[in-house]
């Protein structure tokens, strides 16, 4: 067996309508089905997927993630545009869920957290022909997105949107 890729995440929040309000508005996903305080499933603009995120009710009390501890450290979401990822950085700017941003060589990214503190990764994957070499070592460094849109522009689209098998 081979793993194609990840279908969908399923993440424990404290309040369902305050999780898909946040997605929603900042991630672009829409509603499939919503159980009223108890549960949602959310898809991603364009997925064939039945949902993409389920958001699942633990309560207001709920402890949230505590980094350096085990479970999952974080969610990657692709866009196909870098115009997409200067829009949702921005959108993660102004409910100040933003906390970090980094050029992988091979992916543009910036980092949020949601509002019950999962963190999430919202990636542009570069051109594969412009990814390096194993020979390089260091592969987390600032992101200058005006440096990135100066040599691929707003609009190039790439990995998954573009067709891509990887």
């Amino acid at each position: 067996m081979a793993v194609r890729r990840l279908n969908h995440a399923v993440l424990y929040v404290r309040e369902v309508a305050r999780s898909v309000a946040f997605y929603t508005e900042v991630l672009g996903f829409t509603v499939d089905l919503e159980i009223p305080g108890r549960a949602a499933f959310l898809s991603a603009p364009g997925s064939d997927n039945d949902h993409d995120l389920g958001l699942f009710a633990v309560g207001a009390g709920a402890p949230g993630p505590e980094r350096g501890r085990i479970g999952l450290y974080h969610l990657a979401w692709e866009v196909g545009t870098l115009g997409d990822l200067v829009a949702v950085q921005a959108r993660l700017r102004e409910r100040d869920a933003l906390v970090g941003a980094s050029d992988h060589l091979v992916s543009q990214s910036v980092y949020a957290r949601d509002p019950d503190g999962n963190e999430f990764e919202v990636m542009w994957r570069v051109p594969r022909e412009d990814w390096p070499g194993p020979e390089v070592g260091d592969r987390i460094r600032p992101l200058d997105l005006p440096a990135a849109l100066e040599r691929w522009g707003p609009d190039l689209v790439t990995g998954a949107a573009a067709g891509s098998a990887t």
